[in-house]
């Protein structure tokens, strides 16, 4: 049994490294291709990380990544591919920024609000596409990438001044949000401020691998996740996961941009984070849906962002560009390294398998053997 969950950590452990190796390997190709140091870029973005200031923006920001991932991952388990989490996440922050600006109450009250109004709004938009799938067989891929874009039109409708916007300069914003909803972070002195949402980003890790390894929820999303059809003969209602798996994901979504929403900006504005869903598919891929595999996954990402933009200010300098493309490789070397992997430890175990029904017809031969002898001593 021991060797059996070394295998298994071994098999979870080679997809990431080898993908993470290959990024690399090509990342290095491509510099050298354009006449550059393959080697430099990584040390100066290593050495970028040692900075307090530069570890709090890599904190800051894979709090934000591990929150889209986690939704994403949720529509993963179910063998979903909520590819709006984009959507979601900002028209929530856009609805928070809203209700935030316009409605004053008690902490104890407006945070809790603006959370509810966040979760509410991304489950609402992912629930469409949720509804679409299950009364229409509309593909989520399909629904979520048009939500997208029209969550996109729906902001713009929303910024105008003569509906929630507010004109400051040539920048649309909503308005900066009462003191009472703003989330207080954790002060590093000097180095700034973590943001106080991180913490809550950690807690729904946490619940997340609760609810999917010790509930019967997370039992059923998983098993229709595996088989649709073995699921329902098993009882479980497989439109009724889909639909909510989807509402789970979506409202995890919704979360995505409230640490900085709280913690910073207070408003939402044309400067507020966008793409954080898309790289959330990225670190739940390298994460294997695994909240500590995500975290790993989303402070590398976070590293790569926040310490590439130095690169354009070394003696020689480097396309910032490089951490997109290593990025861009990494989802591409995850593919094909999973597969890779999971084809390894399917051989693996066919000759396992293969060895021990062997070992039995061996033994069971030489039981044969000693049975006739008996016989034939009596």
């Amino acid at each position: 049994m021991k060797k059996f969950d070394k295998e298994r950590v071994l098999l979870a452990v080679a997809g990431p490294v080898i993908a993470l190796v290959v990024a690399v390997a090509l990342t290095s190709v491509v510099l050298i291709a354009s006449g550059k140091n393959p080697v430099e870029p990584y040390l100066l973005m290593f050495e970028q990380a040692t900075y307090s200031d530069i570890q709090v923006l890599i904190i800051n920001q894979a709090g934000m990544y591990y929150l889209a991932a986690l939704a994403v991952a949720i529509g993963f388990r179910m063998n979903l591919f909520n590819i709006g989490v984009d959507g979601q996440y900002q028209l929530a922050a856009m609805a928070a920024a809203i209700v935030g600006t316009h409605v004053a109450m008690p902490a104890v009250l407006q945070i809790p609000l603006l959370v509810l109004t966040a979760v509410l709004t991304g489950a609402f938009w992912s629930g469409i596409a949720g509804v679409l799938k299950v009364t229409r067989g509309v593909s989520e891929v399909v629904a979520t990438i048009m939500l997208n874009a029209i969550a996109s039109s729906v902001i713009a409708y929303l910024w105008l001044p003569s509906v929630f916007g507010v004109k400051v300069g040539n920048n649309n914003t909503t308005g900066e949000m009462a003191k009472s909803g703003w989330v207080p972070g954790i002060d590093m002195g000097p180095a700034g401020e973590i943001y106080g949402f991180t913490l809550v980003a950690i807690l729904l890790g946490i619940g997340y691998w609760v609810v999917l390894n010790r509930t019967r929820f997370g039992f059923d999303l998983r098993a229709s996740g595996a088989s649709e059809t073995a699921a329902a003969a098993s009882g479980v209602d497989p439109k009724r996961m889909v639909l909510t798996a989807m509402l789970v994901s979506g409202g995890m979504a919704g979360l995505a941009g409230l640490p900085i929403l709280l913690g910073a900006s207070h408003t939402y504005s044309a400067t507020f984070p966008t793409t954080l869903g898309f790289t959330g598919i990225t670190i739940a891929l390298l994460g294997r849906n695994n909240p500590v595999g995500i975290a790993f996954a989303a402070l590398l990402i976070a590293w790569l962002d926040k310490a590439s933009p130095e690169l354009e200010f070394a003696p020689v300098p480097y396309d910032k560009e490089i951490a997109v493309i290593m990025q861009g490789l990494i989802v591409l070397a995850v593919v094909v390294s999973y597969e890779a992997v999971r084809t390894w430890g399917l051989r693996r175990q066919q000759r396992r398998v293969g060895a021990e029904l062997a070992a039995g017809h061996v033994l069971g031969a030489s039981s044969d053997n000693n049975t006739e002898k008996e016989v034939a001593g009596r």
